[in-house]
């Protein structure tokens, strides 16, 4: 007796044994450029890595209220003034609240169809029956089906509806767009297993209390993870911001505890405002709170700057903000935030025509920036006189010849030599 393993149909009928597929090679594989359709929205688009590609399933994470569907609202409005067949699957809102949104967005709302479903074998079906390219669901935590138990939300729930949406968009060519909600810690709701699922998961950050929005990949299997793209919220929705810099430095006057940063994100430079509130605490472990900063990381510089500067910190409360609402995660931005806490605590300022990017280590050495030549063209640009930079940075600009007449590149080999030569 040999023992063979039966596999079932769709009808349900038991077959013999599987049929081992053929390999294949890989130098045989035709590979060409991505069917890629431009969504209206420069900056989404930048993100996305040139627009939305067919048969693609992305995953959109953000907090309650950020902005993620007025967004894609407004992508589906200019893919339908394209001639693109567009779909909204409303989980949330009830029709009547989206073609109230949609008339602030824009005076017509053309042929945008509308399909207020949560079943998920509804929404599938009604996919393959018309011809949609595009498919946006608001969202995927109200997506249901009779296949599994739990209630919607689920982590069983989403992932099985996950996975049938999957199935439709790569079967039938259609770009699904998942509407996910975060926690209060920052994660998308439901399980973790989602972002191993789809292909490209953006987050959307942001202050409500700014107007200022942030897009990032987070994943892209169709582009670079490094991009990122910024928004303005205004009275007609969301609006590209082809020049973030003059925002988030707009308001800027220059006063102690206060530093520029060039932090890249993606291919752009953006310079923002760090500032530091230094004062002494009353309590056992003085708190160090950051907002836009990584506080473990604002917790090494301070340690740094008291170890091996020699500044008084250990009875300090130091307090961080980035203006604006921009979130920092560019190594290159400790140097200036050093500057900044040393500034708050010496009463000195920073001078208005001086700036600086560097990662620090934890020997107080300042360490090399990624895509220095790209920091110092913005810094020129907005007419920065003075620039402390790594040494290794400033032998990259020479080499690259983008030293500009009138600006005074300064080496810095030291967390100890900056504060000094700063803060005068």
């Amino acid at each position: 007796m040999i023992e063979e393993a039966l596999v079932e149909t769709k009808a349900g009928a038991a077959t013999g044994t599987v049929a081992a597929p053929a390999l294949l090679l890989l130098d045989t594989v035709v590979s060409g450029s991505e069917d890629r359709m431009s969504t209206g929205l420069a900056e989404l688009d930048r993100v996305l890595g040139g627009g939305l590609v067919a048969g693609s399933l992305v995953l959109l994470g953000g907090e309650p209220g950020i902005g993620k569907s007025t967004l894609l609202l407004q992508m589906l409005l200019e893919l339908d003034r394209g001639g693109v067949p567009v779909v909204l699957v409303s989980g949330e809102e009830s029709p009547a609240q989206v073609k109230m949104r949609a008339r602030r967005l824009a005076e017509g709302t053309g042929g945008l169809r509308l399909l207020p479903e949560t079943q998920v074998e509804k929404v599938v079906a009604s996919l393959e029956r018309d011809s949609v390219s595009v498919c946006v669901v608001d969202s995927v935590q109200t997506l249901w089906t009779p296949e599994v138990g739990g209630a919607a939300g689920s982590v069983s729930q989403i992932r099985e509806a996950t996975g049938h949406l999957l199935r439709v968009a790569k079967e039938h060519n259609v770009a699904v767009v998942l509407v996910g909600h975060v926690t209060k810690d920052g994660f998308l709701a439901g399980p973790r297993v989602l972002e191993h699922m789809v292909d490209v998961v953006l987050a959307f950050e942001g202050d409500r209390a700014h107007s200022y929005r942030l897009l990032r990949s987070v994943k892209n299997r169709f582009g670079s993870t490094n991009e990122v793209g910024v928004f303005q919220m205004g009275t007609r929705g969301l609006e590209g911001v082809p020049d973030p810099t003059s925002l988030f430095l707009e308001d800027t006057e220059p006063s102690s505890g206060s530093a520029i940063v060039a932090s890249v994100e993606g291919s752009r430079c953006l310079l923002a405002e760090i500032q530091a509130l230094v004062v002494p605490s009353g309590l056992a472990v003085p708190r160090r709170v950051g907002r836009g900063v990584d506080r473990n990381r604002m917790a090494m510089v301070a340690a740094v700057l008291t170890r091996k500067v020699g500044l008084r910190l250990a009875d300090q409360d130091v307090f961080v903000n980035v203006a604006g609402g921009l979130t920092l995660e560019d190594p290159a931005s400790d140097l200036p935030l050093a500057l900044a806490i040393a500034s708050s605590l010496q009463e000195k300022q920073v001078p208005a025509e001086v700036a600086a990017f560097g990662e620090v280590s934890l020997t107080g050495h300042v360490r090399y920036a990624a895509q220095g030549g790209k920091r110092l063209q913005e810094l020129v640009r907005r007419g920065f006189k003075k620039v402390w930079l790594p040494q290794r940075n400033l032998q990259e600009a020479r080499e690259q010849g983008i030293v500009a007449p009138g600006v005074e590149l300064l080496p810095v080999l030291e967390l100890r030599e900056a504060v000094k030569g700063v803060l005068v």
